[in-house]
């Protein structure tokens, strides 16, 4: 192992040893030597089969089948999570084949990031996650499953159902994707309309036509957002089959991967004898791969947060440093949209996850002894490819090289020699910032401050033409407790369009950035927030601030006791707590917690 990695790891599982413990031993007391249904007096458990087969409920009361609990995320309305209307089914019969079990044991909601973005729902967004995970823990309080699998795919499911599960720790999980949608129109292009319709160069009606010809099928979207970063990351801590994640819906390998899953679930139960809980399968080291995975990839921001809230489900303590000091030794090895012009199919054609992790696996950067869900116990497996030969599933050695290196490089001939995330700081507090779909020409911007609270007011500006210059853009009471954490890609347009006419840009903000974004220097996630009087609340327009993502460093050139002396002003913008929904979310924003750990109001083990 790379002497940095080992030695983050180490500080990591120091750094938690008493929450670990106490979260191990809390699953521990939930492991029993049978089904826990066996436990059911028999009117709750009549209850819980009541729909069955005779042949299941006799299996099921005598607790000789492992029962399989299924978790869905799927809708018909977004892209996505359409592919999983087919997944029960093919699951139940996989599982009867094999001797089991399985049951449609709930469904949670799924919210769609791009649909929602720039509008008021997009302010529920963040606390979907922990929505899903408190829905996932409903489904499964039954007490009826001897293991379950997961079906989500986009932004807040699957860190919502993860943390679900691990409050479920004793079963066994596997996560079921459903795969990207094919290639429709590029990235690029779709980005070069929304920048030509913020210019007033296209019609509304001309953007529908572009974005409908992106946006165009079942699947998650092509571009490497949060969604991809996903499949990436569960993939890499070996919640996925091997290879699963980017093969798409509705081709026989999909489907093939879904029955393969169900059975293999089978095999971990605890009545068998390889036992494998999804609480001994995600300790440090798995969280640490997802952290050099993210990184390897140029992956989304917002698992700078679901990922803290994820590792503290499972009683682990991560922070940003973790981020800053990984990616110091973690190159880039992928250049997929926004980080490259290629999509996610691309990236699979060029001998996707298999080749990343053997690539990582091969020089020391990814722990290749987690327990997974593969045949093998380690990492191993995941360096193989699955493919149909005569209809059957098998798994073959992936390519040892890439296939296309404007895609995927090597770690001798990164695309970069770091990850590219970086912890920000300065007199304007703490945040993150991507710079690996950053220009280096744009890495460094000192200009005046703009300041505003609310997006649309930002929209406003440059529709009047006041940001036609060089501008840092303050956009405050972003945050958790603040209106909810939303994503703020809709000025992504806008800005890269003045960043394009030779304006040096930025954008400073307690919120939260699509994972789609990139093209401008950006410092996220700011806390302390500004509701709770972070210094953010205290910049003034015309303020002169500089932005470096290269050293981490933002901070406001006001003089230290004139600054320390300003009163953080008010929140200026309104209507943002009612409506479409905002209401019912008041508690969670009352009692979120900074973005550094995790923006949940959920209580993990302390």
């Amino acid at each position: 192992m790379h002497p940095i990695v080992e030695k983050i790891t180490q500080q990591i599982t120091e750094r938690s040893q008493v929450t670990r413990n106490a979260y191990l031993a809390r699953i521990d007391a939930a492991i029993t030597n049978g089904p826990q249904r066996t436990n059911l007096p028999c009117g709750n458990l009549a209850h819980g089969f009541s729909v069955c087969s005779a042949t299941e409920k006799d299996a099921l009361s005598h607790a000789v089948k492992a029962n399989v609990g299924i978790i869905s995320a799927y809708n018909d309305m977004l892209s996505a999570h359409e592919p999983y209307q087919h997944y029960p089914e093919l699951i139940k019969q996989a599982v009867r084949e094999d001797g089991g079990v399985a049951q449609f044991a709930g469904a949670v909601p799924a919210m769609c990031d791009g649909l929602t973005q720039g509008m008021p729902g997009m302010e529920m967004s963040l606390f979907s996650r922990d929505v899903i995970a408190l829905s996932t823990a409903i489904g499964l309080s039954h007490n009826m499953f001897d293991a379950a699998l997961y079906l989500g795919v986009c932004d807040k499911i699957v860190p919502g159902l993860l943390i679900g599960a691990l409050s479920f720790g004793h079963l066994p999980a596997v996560f079921v994707p459903a795969g990207p949608m094919t290639t429709g129109l590029s990235n690029k292009e779709k980005s070069r309309a929304r920048q030509k319709f913020a210019e007033g160069k296209i019609t509304e009606k001309e953007l529908l036509e572009f974005e409908s010809k992106s946006y165009h099928s079942p699947g998650t979207c092509t571009f490497y957002g949060t969604a991809n970063s996903n499949q990436m990351m569960v993939e890499i801590m070996g919640l996925h089959l091997p290879g699963s994640s980017f093969v798409n819906p509705y081709t026989p390998l999909r489907d093939e991967l879904t029955k393969a899953a169900a059975k293999q679930v089978l095999k971990f139960t605890a009545l068998g004898n390889d036992y494998r809980p999804i609480a001994h399968a995600i300790n440090e080291k798995a969280i640490v791969n997802a952290i050099i995975g993210l990184l390897a990839t140029g992956g989304s921001t917002n698992h700078t947060i679901h990922l803290t809230a994820i590792a503290r489900a499972a009683g682990i303590i991560i922070n940003w440093d973790d981020f800053d000091n990984l990616s110091k030794v973690i190159p880039l090895l992928t250049k997929i949209y926004p980080n490259g012009p290629a999509d996610v199919n691309q990236f699979q054609a060029a001998g996707g996850m298999s080749l990343l992790i053997r690539e990582l696996l091969e020089h020391g950067l990814l722990h290749g002894d987690i327990l997974t869900v593969g045949d093998e116990r380690g990492m191993a497996q995941y360096s193989q490819v699955p493919t149909l030969q005569d209809g059957q599933l098998r798994w073959e050695q992936g390519p040892t090289s890439t296939l296309d290196a404007d895609v995927i490089a090597s770690v001798e001939k990164p695309f970069a020699t770091g990850g590219g995330l970086h912890v920000m700081h300065g007199n304007l507090g703490r945040g993150v910032s991507k710079v690996s779909a950053v220009a280096e020409k744009h890495q460094v911007v000192t200009a005046p401050a703009m300041v505003f609270d609310d997006q649309l007011d930002v929209v406003a500006a440059f529709k009047r033409g006041e940001m036609e210059k060089d501008v840092i853009v303050v956009l405050r009471f972003q945050g958790p407790k603040a209106n909810g954490m939303p994503e703020l890609h809709k000025l992504t347009p806008i800005m890269g369009l003045l960043q394009d006419k030779g304006f040096h840009v930025a954008l400073i903000t307690d919120g939260r950035m699509s994972g789609a974004s990139g093209k401008v220097p950006s410092a996220i996630h700011m806390w302390p927030e500004c509701i709770d009087g972070g210094p953010l609340a205290k910049v003034h327009d015309g303020d002169i601030i500089t932005l470096n993502t290269q050293t981490g460093e933002v901070n406001v050139q006001v003089d230290e006791a004139e600054f320390a002396a300003r009163i953080a002003e008010p929140n200026h913008a309104t209507g943002h707590h009612f409506g479409m929904g905002r209401e019912l979310f008041g508690a969670m924003r009352a009692q979120a917690s900074t973005a550094e750990t995790g923006a949940t109001n959920l209580f993990f083990v302390d």
